[in-house]
């Protein structure tokens, strides 16, 4: 990456020999006549975050930034120019047919021992980061008198269990007016199933359905699973109700209680690193995406994996078109294969619906030098570090391994949350530059800026600078460590998130490409 250093001067960053377009790292951008230490003269006022060009270019030849090419110049554009959205005709998406297929498979990084954080081992063998009580539903019909009754056992029953971090209600819009044997449904299904599951609810989460709806208990909750304690009561149907809302309440809170006072003997203990579920996401990202905090989360991602730990990352759209350098990378040709598979599924979900991946970058995407959905990509993928892709698991599946996973999702920040969760998260990272309040009741949710401006605008929403490294006054590798022990931190409660701090929780929102009824 070649940064031009001074703090007061024009500056861009060039992160590929082979790059022919820069990005602009002052904040307010440059005006027109601003000269780089290189030479290069801006012709026009370039915004931050957004391209110049570094040489002239001709109608139709690529434009390349990260050594690949994100487009083609539908006209002249001139040496410190502006590179514009509408001067770039957008490549096609790579053939599925074609790809590398586990042919440049990353070596096995050194074993790093030693490293540990203090959490809740559970009777299954997993780790939660935090000891809440989870109470799922059936049903949507539900929400209200849950949010209703878990009000009360916040503020009535909880204060007697000290060592219980949170009551969360798991609500959803799934459960009825569903076709529920569709193709597809199984999709919603063992999301709220595995949700149930996630490590940081201690295997003791509550049912509460209504007692007609279509996604009945018995398929949340199966009686040999392991990671769930079904030897007391675990479930309520509303309808079972004799005198109405009071005693709905009451039953939820009996229920609750008995649940309490079984979390509430837990207690934090030293695990390794190893146990360790980090889901990355990135959201309202810009140009530095890839350039500050992206790649410090994937040094972070090799440590994890060098020390045994567990890390998702997602999104399908944010990937397919970087897809050849992650099956490249994949351990074996079957994951590669099963790489193929979920970018296959979500070209043809997305042709149902007349759209493409092209439909994936927003307004603020835009505004923050994000020219299309192939650059957004290729910034997205630097999340994942160096290390092999060991597997992949398909929306709503629970991860089943250690090492580097990537875990198929949408690429809304709620969705991709909802299904990392039920996947087995215990600790969430989310990268932005335009800025996101985001977070999640179940897990903490690191919030990493890639800007300093809106580390510094938003210092109670922000937990880690990213932007540092644009400024030269950290190295990827320095953030990288400082991220490392900060999950640990987080993961071990001495560190609480700024999300977890404000109780800033958005909703869990299930995957449900199967039709409504």
């Amino acid at each position: 990456m070649q940064l031009i250093p001074h703090q007061d001067s024009p500056r861009h960053i060039r992160l590929n020999e082979a790059d022919n377009v820069a990005v602009i790292v002052n904040d307010g951008g440059v005006p027109a006549g601003a000269r780089f230490e290189d030479g290069l003269v801006a012709l026009e006022p370039i915004p931050q975050s957004h391209k110049v060009a570094l040489a002239d270019l001709a109608t139709g030849q690529p434009v390349i930034r990260y050594g690949q090419v994100i487009g083609y110049a539908l006209e002249p554009i001139a040496r410190g120019s502006w590179v514009r959205e509408a001067q770039l005709r957008m490549p096609s998406a790579p053939p599925l047919d074609s790809l590398p297929m586990a042919d440049a498979v990353p070596a096995k990084l050194e074993p790093l021992q030693g490293y540990s954080f203090e959490g809740y081992r559970n009777a299954d063998g997993s780790v939660g980061t935090r000891n809440i009580l989870g109470i799922t539903t059936t049903v949507q019909c539900v929400a209200g008198v849950l949010e209703h009754a878990v009000a009360r056992i916040r503020s009535e029953l909880l204060p007697r269990y000290p060592n219980v971090d949170d009551v969360v209600a798991l609500t959803h819009s799934y459960g009825c007016g569903v076709a529920i044997t569709a193709k597809d449904a199984y999709i919603p299904i063992r999301t709220v199933r595995n949700l149930a599951r996630n490590p940081n609810l201690g295997g003791e989460a509550l049912v509460i359905g209504l007692g007609c709806e279509k996604l009945q208990a018995e398929q949340v909750m199966h009686e040999d699973d392991a990671s769930v304690d079904l030897s007391e009561p675990w479930l309520y149907r509303l309808q079972e109700s004799s005198t109405g809302f009071g005693e709905m309440i009451e039953q939820i809170m009996a229920l609750a209680e008995t649940r309490l006072r079984k979390l509430d003997r837990r207690r934090r203990e030293t695990v390794p690193a190893s146990e360790l579920i980090l889901g990355m996401q990135c959201g309202g990202s810009d140009a530095f995406s890839g350039i500050t905090a992206n790649p410090a989360l994937g040094f972070a991602s090799d440590l994890l994996i060098r020390a045994g730990a567990t890390v998702m990352f997602s999104e399908v759209t944010e990937v397919r078109d970087a897809i050849y350098m992650l099956t490249a990378r994949a351990e074996t040709p079957e994951v590669a294969q099963a790489l193929v598979r979920e970018m296959d599924w979500y070209d043809r979900y997305l042709a149902r619906g007349a759209a493409d991946r092209s439909a994936n970058t927003t307004p603020g995407n835009k505004k923050g030098g994000l020219s299309n959905i192939v650059e957004k990509s290729l910034g997205s993928i630097v999340k994942s570090g160096s290390s092999a892709i060991n597997g992949v698991l398909g929306p709503g599946e629970r991860y089943n391994r250690k090492g580097l996973i990537y875990c198929a999702t949408p690429a809304s920040d709620f969705v991709c949350g909802t299904l990392q969760l039920a996947a087995g998260m215990n600790l969430h990272v989310f990268t932005t530059g335009r800025g996101t309040p985001y977070g999640l009741a179940m897990a903490p949710v690191v919030k990493v800026s890639t800007r300093t401006e809106l580390a510094e605008r938003w210092p109670d929403l922000i937990d880690i600078d990213a932007g540092r490294i644009a400024a030269g006054r950290a190295s990827i590798e320095e953030l990288g460590w400082e991220l490392f022990h900060y999950y640990l931190d987080v993961a071990s409660g001495r560190t609480r998130t700024w999300a977890e701090r404000h109780r800033l929780h958005n909703d869990i929102v299930l995957f449900n490409p199967a039709p409504v009824t």
